[in-house]
């Protein structure tokens, strides 16, 4: 076990390190509501990182979530602005990031094309197409909107429990359903697992399409965080997202990974920005300190599939 889960501990234990040293030198990063308004401006990644997880452990990628994150926002920007109950709202940016999750999985499992190639296009696409609908025009949200209608406190607290339920939730059905385990099995061997009984282009495509519905979620957890909508947010999610779940212990490979290290993954990446404010570091280290982590992730990954018998 100690072997098994050796990446998860090692970020587990870097960012104990990291915390105390803030604890030491900094102790006015651990402020009741600044700490509580970055978790809550990082739940929406959470959500859409544990989507990314799934289709990871696939041994497909999909780098089309940034351009999927925004049309859905849109998507529940309009719906509000329309004035329709908040659960429609939320139905309807979790309905569009399923339509668009669905379309890359047919593409991916039912054609067989590559995911980079299909999820690059399609990134594109969707971008663009929402450049050229909005040109840049923000949606301005009814003020019951944000927040859910609550505080900003009780909507913060709201937005971390959805996350953390959907963590939980999904964490504990792939280490303990059957259905969970048929991700790792495709991830781990497509053809092997076809011959246990597996469906493996059924499995891809429910992953892709689980995805989908995570970001549309993700949408709508950021979008009750502002008075307005941004058509470009979204932008660089998926790189933060792709960089929680390898630096968490998935394997870009395929067929190994768990959520709780995903979790301890994104808190470590999340932790770096402010932590340099606070240490008094030039910022523009952020992005090389976290391209060190992700280079570290995949070269221990690497070395780990070389030891590990064929």
């Amino acid at each position: 076990m100690r072997i098994r889960y050796f990446r998860e501990w090692s970020v587990v234990a870097v960012l104990v390190l990291l915390l105390g040293a803030l604890a030491i030198m900094a102790p006015a990063f651990f402020d009741g509501q600044p700490m509580l308004s970055r978790l809550a401006r990082e739940a929406p990644t959470l959500v859409a990182a544990c989507g990314i997880a799934l289709v990871i452990i696939c041994r497909q990628i999909d780098i089309s979530i940034g351009s999927q994150f925004a049309l859905c926002g849109v998507c529940a920007g309009l719906l509000a602005a329309a004035k329709l109950p908040m659960a429609v709202v939320c139905v309807g940016s979790i309905a569009a990031g399923t339509s668009l999750g669905a379309i890359n999985g047919a593409l991916v499992a039912g054609l067989g094309l590559p995911s980079i190639v299909v999820t690059l296009a399609t990134m594109v696409i969707w971008r663009e197409g929402l450049r050229w609908y909005r040109e840049g025009q923000f949606i301005n949200l009814p003020d019951q909107f944000q927040w859910f209608g609550l505080s900003q406190s009780a909507g913060q607290y709201t937005l971390l429990w959805i996350a953390a339920l959907l963590l939980i939730i999904l964490a504990l059905a792939m280490k303990h359903l059957a259905v969970g385990r048929f991700f790792y099995a495709v991830g781990s061997d497509a053809e092997a697992a076809r011959l246990a009984g597996i469906r493996p282009r059924l499995t891809t495509f429910t992953a892709f399409v689980l995805l989908g519905a995570f970001t549309g979620l993700a949408a709508m957890m950021n979008v009750v965080q502002s008075p307005q909508v941004d058509p470009k947010s979204g932008t660089g999610l998926e790189l933060k997202a792709i960089a929680a779940a390898v630096v968490g212990g998935v394997a870009i490979s395929g067929g190994r990974g768990n959520l709780w290290g995903l979790f301890a993954g994104l808190l470590l990446l999340i932790t770096i920005n402010p932590a340099l404010t606070y240490l008094h570091v030039e910022p523009y280290w952020e992005k090389a300190i976290q391209g060190a982590i992700i280079l570290l992730a995949v070269i221990a990954d690497g070395v780990r599939s070389r030891r590990q018998p064929h």
